[in-house]
């Protein structure tokens, strides 16, 4: 199978149990639940801490996480922000959710991920894990310090992130080293993420990784990321189209000088772009429908149905999607019922909204899919859902991954050989002009 049985099937009774036996009008398949908007990193085309910039400080309490999970009975959970690693309660909400009986997705952009799987390492410590902890030591993705707190063992009674068919890592990945290191605006991201990746699947996690596409990413490139972590073996992948939302336009103009119409992509060049998602989708363990494929690549149109993934967040319930912002509600059921859900979408090639015109966007459509009444449809998701899982594509283990920092060929290495360069004129000891030329060069290249 291409996905878990135990996962497909969860999802499919939840289908069948609200669509065809209650009939309910509309209804959760996956919450984006967003503990906290704080993050380490601050990437280009995401408005998420700019939005909620007066409210970076602020988390939602444990409770009403599980309790937002509880209230829409979504039967998958996405832990987005933010970086949820951050939120202290992370390890609790993950079991929380865990013991509901969701599935979960824990989306990072990986920095942290190997704390929180030394901290598994110290729980589970025993004097047959030592072969494990020398494999991970030769393959330089812990220290020696590491293996002598993990033997050490755990010191409090907290839960930690524990390998489940369950659960999975879900790592932000926006290409190859030098792509991604660009977009996230750090150098250095791409290359912790791979360890904590290869990491995660030596300790039998499961891992999928987390692709926007923009204008200038190049299709070439999409491939040879796809075949890079299918040698890897991770376990699937999430890919969509970088959108214009409101907050990471404004963001865009404002703290870069930059314009949208350049870096986020129309639905025409959505289509260019995904022209051959439905080959990565034979070739690669590619998450969602084949319907929201097909959509992608202009081959038929879906309705937006936003309302099956909600997003409930530090001020509330988000309406009417995950990236645009009408308003906060206290409920899920109240945002159902007070939502004007008609006024937003395409509906035959005419936005409803001038904001929707140009949104492809996964979070929107890849539920149309899913909960097509087409029988059509219902067969092609349920033959992809059902066939073989694509092998792993080892020879990937060639394509050029670190082609950015790791061999000094980063966004920022303009700057660092001017600041070499200059030594003997301003010194490398004047801190502020030096991160003042970095931050030059750092904003041409974005």
């Amino acid at each position: 199978m291409r996905f878990p049985l135990a996962l497909t099937a969860k999802i499919a009774a939840h289908i069948v149990k609200h669509k065809l036996l209650l009939r309910t009008p509309k209804f959760a398949l996956v919450l984006q639940l967003e503990p906290l908007h704080t993050c380490n990193l601050t990437c280009t085309g995401c408005g998420r801490i700019r939005e909620y910039s007066t409210s970076l400080k602020d988390m939602m309490p444990l409770e009403d996480c599980l309790g937002a999970a509880r209230e829409c009975g979504a039967p998958m959970v996405s832990i987005c922000g933010g970086e949820p690693l951050i939120y202290p309660k992370i390890e609790e909400l993950t079991a929380g959710l865990l013991k509901q009986g969701r599935i979960v997705y824990v989306c990072t952009n990986g920095m942290f991920m190997r704390k929180k799987m030394k901290d598994y390492l110290a729980a589970i410590y025993k004097e047959g894990l030592e072969p494990v902890l020398a494999k991970l030591l030769g393959e330089k993705l812990i220290s020696e310090k590491d293996i002598e707190t993990i033997r050490k063992g755990k010191s409090d009674n907290r839960p930690v992130i524990r390998p489940t068919k369950w659960m999975y890592w879900n790592v932000h990945i926006d290409g190859l080293e030098y792509t991604h290191d660009l977009i996230v605006e750090r150098e250095g991201v791409f290359k912790e993420g791979v360890e904590a990746i290869r990491m995660a699947k030596m300790l039998g996690y499961q891992v999928a990784t987390n692709m926007t596409v923009y204008k200038e990413t190049d299709i070439k490139e999409i491939e040879q990321m796809f075949e890079y972590f299918s040698a890897l073996e991770v376990d699937g992948h999430t890919i969509s189209p970088g959108y214009e939302y409101d907050a990471a336009k404004k963001d865009m103009i404002k703290r870069l000088g930059k314009q949208p119409e350049d870096f986020f992509l129309t639905r025409k060049m959505t289509r260019e772009k995904f022209a051959k998602i439905e080959e990565w989708g034979d070739r690669f363990t590619i998450f969602g429908t084949t319907v929201y494929q097909e959509f992608l690549a202009g081959k038929r149109d879906l309705t937006c149905t936003a309302w099956a993934i909600p997003t409930r967040n530090v001020r509330g319930w988000k309406a009417p999607c995950y990236l645009m912002t009408d308003g906060h509600y206290a409920g899920y059921h109240e945002m159902l019922e007070k939502v004007d859900w008609d006024k937003y979408g395409v509906v035959d090639g005419v936005a409803r909204d001038p904001r929707c015109e140009n949104c492809m966007v996964h979070c929107g459509y890849d539920p149309s899919g899913a909960l097509s009444s087409s029988i059509r449809d219902n067969w092609k998701n349920m033959k992809y859902n059902f066939s073989a899982k694509p092998k792993p594509y080892y020879a990937g283990r060639a394509v050029n991954a670190f082609n950015g920092f790791s061999i000094g060929k980063g966004h920022l290495a303009e700057a660092k050989a001017a600041i070499n360069a200059n030594a003997g004129g301003c010194g490398t000891g004047s801190t502020a002009q030096r991160d003042e030329l970095l931050a030059k060069i750092a904003k041409k290249t974005l």
